[in-house]
């Protein structure tokens, strides 16, 4: 009796909840819902060029610009620029292509149509896919490591550098598994040519940099108070310090010259579908304050309130849910406010930064699911304060007087005229004088103003006639796995459909049914990859001491002819014949060695003449055992480390000790981790010492004294 009593409140509680989200405003299915993050463009030099989906137009990159599916950016002739999508870094050279066809909360698809990448994976969540698509192949990653893509300059060929991890490249009805340490020149287009060879140490001045900025990311002391997968919490370390704050934990307070500073007041607006207006900040770490977590005034001084940091053993986490502004606005039905400008009348728009525990109301349409995650990620805020504030704010439009904590902070307020809002104007230079006693009193709204954006709205505050890239790379078509969805709509169809939803975006799902219109058009620069067929999956390539151009071909089995020569009878396993290259008026073998490899950078091409290439295979695997092995005690012994953390982390809690013994604490545990990274390096060195004296006496071992140990016969497979 007392089962079926508690199923009939839960279901009658259910049943509230819904009437009450069902008033006027019903919440949006969860396909309405935008992606959680986006990918942040955090650094450029040189010439970089950008160009937002859904427009013809090449302006200048602006750093903190977010970064969705289908913008390019195009990197001229000794330029550089790195990009950051929660715990993955993508780094672009000079002369290189790159857009995005698809990056939602699962898929991050790239588009590489000529130049180099450099990308660092830290996670890989098992939901989670990253590929990256040039002119003749699809390379998907693995497991969580680093790699470097290179497509040279006619396009009919790709190189792909494993430093860490492990891919796999898909391409012309072929599949290659590339591994730890190993490099791949894959050419052709129709049918792709494979050759791998063990990884050298030849890195140039692209690598070493990319080498830097990984260094520089691992060091950071940020990653302590803020969770790992808010992008850009790196550059905090220089830009500011943390200090412990007994209402709000530990606080980040931004090192800044400028007086009158206030969050949201130096820098623009910009219109990015789906969200609508964004903020991008001008300062070089102004990103992750400005779309996670929230500020507050500590004695007069502004202070942000990050996101929980990710646990580390045994604690539910949410991943931050990225924001496009995290503010209030000031304004009447219209979202606009009339201030003085000079003692005279004139209508702009103002807004404040929301303080901790207040709740964000996205403009766009989202479930209601949505909404909960993106407050509970990103502040102290709790569901049941969310459920209330979206009831009778949003819903049933019954509470109007609520009182935020940054609308009457000292510079809270700032205001700048519409003109200026939609057309990308530097706010600080372009400010409205606010009074403060009309911002006090005056009414607050959650949501954006319905202000139609313009084309300058989505350019942003980049300076026109940027560098484009040649026309044979804007449009060349590249080899993909995943099928990405269609090109976005243009803005010009975009601003119709604002237009009518009386100047807020619409809904994802209107817009992916326009986007179905645009799908009705075959895109001619995508090349859906074929199924490796039977016998082609996963075949080998040309390895060191493997028969050259025999692909398919394994030890002990019967030689496949790729060339479907029927006239050319099959050669038993136990004939004995020199390579096919050695045959009598054919070119010297390719095993990789006197090979030409001008399609690679110069400092990419291996030592072909070299002796010292060639590698043992039964060695080759010992090796890759014994690193396998160290991997697996590293991990083991990290997780211990991380336990005990965890354990030490709890009995602090439980004790209610003071905030300087959790420091200390802390302090200790990095310290700890950090000796563990160190003790880890110096066991990988010498067990790779240890290899290269291996290798090393397997070469120097006279060719007619047969080795200590007679090797295996190889035995057919049947």
């Amino acid at each position: 009796m007392r089962k079926h009593v508690l199923k009939l409140a839960t279901l009658l509680s259910v049943l509230l909840a819904t009437a009450l989200v069902a008033p006027q405003r019903a919440a949006a299915d969860d396909d309405d819902d935008p992606p959680s993050r986006v990918a942040r463009l955090s650094y450029a030099s040189g010439t970089v060029s950008f160009n937002p989906g859904g427009t013809d137009d090449w302006v200048s990159a602006v750093v903190n610009r977010p970064i969705t599916t289908g913008d390019k950016l195009w990197t001229d002739n000794g330029a550089r620029a790195e990009l950051h999508i929660g715990s993955a870094a993508i780094r672009l050279s000079g002369n290189t292509g790159f857009s995005f066809l698809n990056l939602d909360d699962r898929m991050a698809q790239i588009r590489l149509t000529e130049g180099t990448l450099n990308l660092r994976v830290r996670r890989l969540e098992q939901d989670e896919s990253i590929e990256v698509d040039t002119p003749n192949l699809a390379f998907s990653i693995l497991r969580p490591g680093n790699y470097k893509i290179n497509v040279n300059e006619a396009g009919d060929s790709t190189f792909v550098v494993v430093r860490d991890g492990e891919g796999e490249v898909t391409g012309g009805g072929s599949a290659y598994t590339v591994h730890p340490r190993e490099t791949g020149t894959f050419t052709g287009t129709d049918q792709l040519d494979a050759d791998i060879q063990r990884f050298g140490d030849d890195d140039d001045d692209f690598d070493h940099w990319c080498g830097d900025r990984d260094r520089r990311e691992d060091r950071s002391q940020s990653s302590r108070y803020v969770s790992s997968d808010v992008i850009g919490y790196e550059d905090l370390d220089d830009n500011g310090g943390w200090r412990t704050v007994p209402e709000y934990g530990t606080v980040w307070f931004p090192h800044t010259v400028t007086v009158g500073w206030a969050p949201y007041r130096y820098g623009h607006w910009v219109w990015i579908s789906p969200w609508g207006w964004t903020w991008v900040d001008d300062a070089p770490w102004g990103f992750a304050p400005f779309h996670y977590g929230r500020w507050v005034t500590v004695a007069g001084v502004w202070g942000w309130v990050p996101c929980a940091p990710r646990a580390v053993v045994g604690v539910a986490y949410v991943r931050p849910v990225y924001a496009p502004a995290l503010v209030a606005w000031v304004g009447g039905p219209h979202f606009s406010v009339g201030i003085g400008i000079g003692g005279g009348g004139g209508v702009g728009v103002a807004w404040f930064p929301l303080g901790p525990r207040e709740v964000f109301v996205p403009s766009y349409h989202v479930s209601r699911t949505y909404v909960t995650n993106v407050n509970v990620s990103n502040t102290t805020v709790n569901n049941t304060v969310v459920n209330n504030y979206y009831n009778n704010v949003v819903v049933n439009k019954n509470v109007t007087n609520i009182k935020y904590v940054n609308q009457t902070a000292p510079n809270g307020v700032t205001a700048t005229s519409q003109q200026n809002f939609t057309s990308a104007q530097p706010v600080g230079r372009n400010m409205i004088k606010v009074d403060q006693r009309e911002v006090a009193s005056a009414q607050v709204r959650p949501t954006t103003p319905t202000v139609a954006p313009q084309q300058r709205s989505v350019l942003g505050a980049g300076a026109a006639g940027a560098a484009r890239p040649p026309a044979r790379f804007q449009e060349r078509p590249v080899v993909a796995r995943t099928a990405p969805p269609p090109t976005p709509v243009s803005f010009v169809k975009q601003q119709q459909a604002i237009q009518a939803n009386g100047g807020l975006p619409p809904a994802v799902s209107q817009m992916r049914q326009a986007q179905t219109e645009n799908a009705q058009q075959a895109r001619p620069n995508i090349k859906i990859a074929p199924p490796a067929s039977a016998g082609m999956q996963n075949i080998q390539a040309n390895r060191p001491g493997s028969v050259p151009n025999n692909r398919g071909n394994r030890p002990g089995q019967q030689q496949t002819n790729v060339q479907n020569n029927s006239n050319k009878p099959p050669t038993p396993n136990n004939a004995v014949q020199p390579p096919p290259g050695n045959q009598p008026g054919n070119p010297p073998a390719n095993n990789g060695r006197n090979k030409s490899y001008n399609d690679r950078p110069p400092t990419a091409r291996p030592d072909g003449g070299s002796p010292n290439s060639a590698v043992n295979p039964q060695l080759d695997q010992k090796h890759q055992q014994q690193l396998e092995q160290l991997r697996q005690r590293q991990d083991q012994e990290r997780q211990r480390i991380e336990q005990k953390q965890v354990q030490e982390q709890q009995k602090i809690q439980q004790k209610s000790a003071e905030d300087s013994r959790r420091q200390q604490v802390e302090q200790k545990q990095q310290q700890q981790l950090q000796q563990l990274e160190q003790r880890h390096g110096q066991q990988q060195e010498k067990l790779q010492q240890k290899q290269q004296q291996e290798r090393q006496k397997q070469q120097e071992r006279p060719k007619d004294k047969p080795s200590s140990k007679p090797p295996k016969d190889d035995k057919p497979t049947h």
